[in-house]
């Protein structure tokens, strides 16, 4: 029934949980410490697609975008919709990537508060001097507010600097956190506040190699690349990147400076900026038009790459439809894709 508590089997990690009235049961697995594979937790991307084995399961606000009606009929479901009707069996993906670190509750303190763009902050947490948060270039936090509330935001600092954990904030209208971060009201926060996080969480993760690579961000989706970048350009490693990084205007490229100073010092990286809302006229020393277009006009091949995105759902789901056509196989394109949304939903 919709009001009772059910359990819910997922396999093959042999765990229960127990999912309330309403609740997601994505959002009942990570409250559990269970990181199943999952990304935009809006349902649209598709990566936290299982397979329901028995039991009834209902969206919301109906089939969510991210899967097709056959699919549906053929028993799979998108856990970060799909709430309980019963008790469930789910057969999930195993991500085996992320699961040598450990998914904590931790205070923390706002360190610095530094404005990137109008609206973009830079925020730097410190946790307490006995406590470290180990996590894979790319992982998310989430920021725990009043009520069960929370915030998700991706890591932007690499694991071998992580005194002080770095987050890039959008401003979102509604989005009482980040208006209190921006300095909006009396219960504004500033550095020295104390906040509660829990992470590392996602499975969107910078994978070990030494083949050529791309690197594509839609806005703020800079963070988690900004995490990965820094962790190949500072520990030494060995691989090309071409890094692309589209957004409207070019005050949104808040750290091009930056990204332009990492190419100078080390030879391996390319980057290129790509204005989608800009004329060139306006823009002489970007490119213009859509970022997975340049990518393409760049990379017609794109066989023997490997690519990491993070974005928008609309960037995302243009880079899952186009690439495959243009060699790129499927299983070579790790994403992260999310909405700016008002604070999400509790979880249990």
């Amino acid at each position: 029934m919709p009001n009772e508590e059910h359990s819910v089997r997922i396999e093959p990690h042999g765990r229960t949980l127990k999912v309330a009235p309403g609740e997601a049961v994505l959002h009942a697995a990570l409250a559990a410490g269970l990181n199943l594979p999952h990304s935009c937790k809006s349902g649209h991307c598709s990566s936290c697609r299982a397979r329901l084995v028995a039991g009834e399961i209902d969206y919301p606000n109906g089939r969510p975008p991210g899967i097709t009606a056959e699919e549906a009929a053929d028993g799979q479901l998108l856990l970060c919709q799909a709430r309980a009707r019963s008790d469930l069996t789910v057969e999930a993906r195993l991500i085996a990537g992320v699961a040598d670190v450990e998914i904590k509750t931790l205070p923390c303190r706002i360190a610095r508060l530094t404005p990137l763009a109008p609206d973009v902050l830079q925020v730097m947490l410190r946790l307490p001097a006995v406590e470290r948060l180990r996590f894979h270039p790319g992982q998310y936090l989430d920021v725990l507010l009043e009520e069960g509330r929370r915030r998700s935001f991706s890591i932007a600092s690499p694991p071998h600097d992580a005194e002080l954990l770095e987050l890039h904030v959008r401003r979102v209208a509604g989005g009482g956190f980040t208006e209190r971060l921006f300095g909006a009201g009396a219960a504004a926060l500033a550095p020295g506040s104390l906040l509660r996080i829990e992470g590392p969480m996602g499975q969107f993760s910078y994978r070990h190699g030494t083949g050529p690579t791309i690197m594509v961000a839609g806005g703020t989706g800079f963070a988690p690349l900004k995490s990965m970048l820094r962790h190949v350009l500072e520990t030494g490693l060995t691989r090309t990147i071409h890094f692309y990084w589209g957004a409207r205007h070019a005050a949104d490229l808040y750290e091009e400076a930056r990204v332009l100073g990492w190419t100078r010092r080390h030879p391996q990286l390319t980057f290129t900026a790509v204005l989608s809302e800009a004329s060139v006229a306006a823009a002489p020393h970007h490119r213009t038009g859509w970022v997975h277009d340049a990518v393409i006009a760049d990379h017609p091949d794109l066989s023997a790459l490997e690519v990491y995105a993070a974005g928008p759902p609309a960037m995302i789901e243009a880079l899952r439809s186009s690439f495959p056509r243009h060699g790129l196989p499927p299983q070579r394109l790790y994403f992260d894709s999310f909405d700016y949304a008002p604070d999400a939903l509790p979880r249990r």
